[in-house]
């Protein structure tokens, strides 16, 4: 399972910042008006070979004219609750606030390894302000500038050195792992009820985390594969935090252990931008996709039109990757559940198909001599070779070139296609790269 690590803290502070260095992205907004990050980020690190997932939260606040306070604070509760690691970023130019320290004591009130990390320490004398830092009680401050980089290299290295270190779970690992993913009352638990609430003898849980288990093994009617956890199949006490939020967080360390994920959509409320959010991290992480409208029966205004309506809003939303298999069911009536763990075994085999090299070659040098590329600059673009790469964890094709720089995204996604049309990957997704002859 990833790890996760929170980054927390008042309002600019330059936790944004902090969030765009180390995944070496700009996907967090960046600005000096307060609360301008209300919503999470999530991204992904990738540290002298070890990846954990980040997420940035907006800036603690108390009694503001902000309509979202509320919000943000229960969405930083959420993150510090969630993750493994929590970095509690402050502002050595300001000092230490009141504001610090109500983060501060909700911090000591938490189990979770804590990094207090004084930003903005931009020369080397502003060092010595972040001694005032020791008064918040969560050990040394750690003097990073986010702006220019300086220190965020031995704060990666703090970072891995806190993280829980991996506990060898007894899964077998060349059984398939399916996800099932959704916003709340999507419908998630009753699907999950509906897979394993018969024959409970044969499905046994696996003992992953101190917390719960990850696994639930299933074996039933041919098929044996596990079912990771998800917020759905989770009983969390006490749940009153912000529902949408927390089954985020949740989907996150769902997706990444996952091969396949099963996305639940209500057909009651059709796709939500939560849905899309959710879509958006599978694709992100590279996973198999099965989307599920469920709730079917509740709709009563049908015709022989209305799957294929549902189908294009679906496809047209989460365009351009559009070849995945869409199921219409009812977890309480169980209808179709089963096709659901078809389709969703089907996806996995198809993350593993292998196609011989002298079979592409045939169908795509044809292809490519009628349809070759753009000419760039008066250059013409020549693709003599294809060969699938072997052992990668999506299927990935290498096409040869005498100019490989020249070939757009346009005519990838139309190699893409044409792959996609003389064999099955459906629900997989596909890398094509573009290399020197």
């Amino acid at each position: 399972m990833s790890n996760l690590v929170a980054i927390v803290g008042r309002p600019n502070v330059g936790k944004s910042t902090l969030f765009n260095r180390l995944t070496q992205t700009r996907s967090a907004i960046v600005n000096d008006e307060a609360g301008t990050t209300r919503d999470r980020q999530y991204g992904k690190v990738d540290w002298n070979g070890v990846e954990f997932s980040i997420v940035d939260t907006g800036g603690w606040v108390v009694n503001s004219d902000d309509i979202f306070e509320e919000e943000i604070r229960k969405q930083v509760q959420i993150a510090v609750d969630e993750c493994d690691v929590i970095m509690f970023v402050v502002d050595v130019q300001n000092g230490v606030t009141d504001l610090d320290e109500h983060v501060a004591k909700l911090l000591r009130k938490n189990t979770k390894p804590v990094i207090l990390i004084s930003n903005k320490v931009d020369n080397y004398e502003q060092q010595y302000g972040s001694a005032e830092f020791y008064k918040l009680g969560l050990g040394d401050p750690f003097c990073v500038s986010a702006v220019n980089g300086s220190g965020t290299g031995d704060l990666l290295d703090l970072v891995l050195e806190k993280l829980p270190k991996k506990k060898e779970e007894e899964v077998e690992e060349d059984l398939p792992r399916l996800a099932v993913v959704g916003r709340p009352n999507a419908g998630k638990s009753s699907i999950v009820n509906a897979f394993i609430g018969e024959d409970r003898h044969i499905v046994t849980d696996i003992a992953g985390t101190t917390r719960d288990s990850i696994h639930t093994r299933y074996s039933k009617f041919g098929y044996d594969f596990y079912l990771v956890d998800t917020a759905g199949i989770r009983k969390k006490g006490k749940v009153t935090e912000d529902l949408e939020y927390f089954s985020v967080i949740r989907s996150i360390r769902s997706i990444e252990d996952s091969d396949v994920c099963i996305l639940m959509i209500d057909a009651t409320r059709g796709i939500e931008a939560q849905d899309m959010n959710i879509f958006q991290l599978i694709q992100k992480n590279n996973k198999g996709l099965v989307v599920c409208v469920n709730k079917w029966d509740l709709i009563t205004e049908k015709d022989s039109k209305s799957t294929l309506t549902m189908e294009q809003a679906i496809h047209s939303r989460m365009a351009p990757f559009t070849d995945f298999p869409i199921i219409f069911t009812s977890a309480t009536t169980k209808q179709r559940i089963f096709k659901v763990i078809e389709s969703a075994m089907e996806v996995y085999n198809n993350r593993k198909k292998r196609i011989q090299t002298s079979k592409l070659n045939e169908f795509f040098l044809p292809i490519i001599e009628n349809y070759p590329p753009p000419a760039m600059k008066g250059k013409y673009i020549k693709i003599k070779f294809v060969m699938q790469i072997p052992e990668t964890a999506i299927p990935s094709f290498i096409f040869y070139a005498n100019l490989p720089q020249y070939v757009k995204e346009p005519y990838k996604r139309f190699l893409e296609n044409k792959l996609r049309e003389q064999w099955d990957f459906s629900g997989t997704p596909i890398n094509i790269f573009i290399r020197q002859k």
